[in-house]
């Protein structure tokens, strides 16, 4: 830790101004990746009081997710630099970055608090639960439509996108890790059958549709609230082109938002989404069609969530995610239930889940 304290240090007299010093650094939650991060206290004239410090382990680039690396060669700038060019011109509230030093490994970013989404609606009515997931949609319609129109390839999301092959890599994933992982089993070769159909289905169908810029992660727990107004945008490194459903569908339906964004409360907020499109002069897609991609979508991405948990227990040994599980599994077999050819998929799951009824 002192080692990473002078490394920090240094930076930050560079950055603040040779009299910068740091007053205390203090590990932060991590997320799912690799990075690591820190709050740092600053005594710097004119400076910010503390900063959010990103670390990495090693010189490399990291890319958060390992299915995304389909680069031609290795990425010459770090993914989150990137991306943060591009969003902050595009006019998407995403944290300041002060400083880095790519080659050590070291991000030096604003501090945004510790509130997120997440955090600000517990306790609140419904009525302020509405409000602020809406500002969360007005920060995506920023991104999704604003990013979209403002395109320049050389942000890295443009030239990746959520296709079949990563729709059924990502299918895959649950299947090794969440159905067949530790002592399961595998499947018999009957309900695999069942399962690569209705997947190559949702896949094929996610894949016709058109694209738009998207977080790829954009849920409650990566939009911060440093104020009771904003809702800034963080980790975004993974950004790409997919249907615009994605982000919807993840703000909506990730871990345990089903606690709040109840289904009348999800049927406001997906209107107040289609409302947004038009008032950004697109054309409104048709309802029906665009439920139709919303459940998939969510489907596609809850049944991502639960692989995704597992492996990181079984291989990263991170177990704390695994208390998500149990509630994206019950939302997995709701959403199968509204989604027209897929209920048949419930009792092959709740044989493996005892969450699935």
């Amino acid at each position: 830790m002192q080692g990473l304290k002078d490394r920090i240090e240094a930076h930050v007299a560079e950055v603040f101004g040779a009299g910068a010093r740091v007053t205390g650094l203090e590990p932060l939650a991590g997320d799912a990746s690799s990075r690591r991060y820190f709050r740092a206290g600053l005594d710097a004239p004119g400076g910010p009081g503390s900063i959010i410090v990103m670390s990495w382990n090693d010189s490399g680039l990291p890319i958060s997710s390992e299915e995304l690396a389909v680069f031609d060669r290795p990425p010459e700038e770090l993914p989150f630099l990137n991306v943060h060019r591009f969003l902050e011109a595009a006019g998407v509230r995403v944290p300041a970055v002060y400083g880095h030093r790519v080659e050590q490994g070291l991000l030096l970013l604003e501090d945004l608090g510790d509130v997120c989404l997440w955090d600000r609606v517990q306790g609140a009515p419904e009525a302020e639960v509405v409000r602020w997931y809406q500002r969360a949609i007005d920060e995506l319609l920023v991104l999704q439509i604003g990013g979209t129109r403002a395109r320049n390839d050389r942000c890295m999301a443009f030239r990746q996108a959520f296709d079949r092959r990563l729709y059924l890599w990502e299918f895959a994933h649950f299947i090794e890790y969440g159905l067949e992982g530790g002592d399961k089993g595998s499947l018999p070769v009957g309900e695999r059958r069942v399962l690569d159909t209705a997947f190559e289905r949702v896949a094929g169908h996610l894949d016709s549709r058109p694209r738009v810029l998207n977080h790829r992660d954009y849920h409650s727990w990566n939009l911060m609230v440093p104020d009771d107004d904003a809702v800034v945008v963080i980790d975004f490194q993974d950004a790409l082109l997919a249907p615009p459903q994605y982000d919807l569908a993840s703000l909506l339906n990730d871990r345990e938002t089903d606690q709040v964004v109840t289904p009348s409360v999800e049927e406001q907020l997906v209107d107040y989404y289609l409302d947004g499109i038009r008032e950004w002069g697109e054309t409104c897609p048709d309802r029906d069609e665009f439920r139709e991609a919303y459940l998939l979508s969510a489907l596609q991405r809850d049944f991502k969530v639960v692989g995704r948990f597992r492996y990181l227990d079984m291989v990263k040994g991170k177990p704390a995610y695994n208390r998500y599980i149990a509630p994206t599994l019950r939302r997995i077999e709701r959403n199968l239930g509204r989604t027209p050819g897929l209920g048949h998929l419930i009792p092959l799951l709740a044989e493996r889940f005892e969450e699935i009824a």
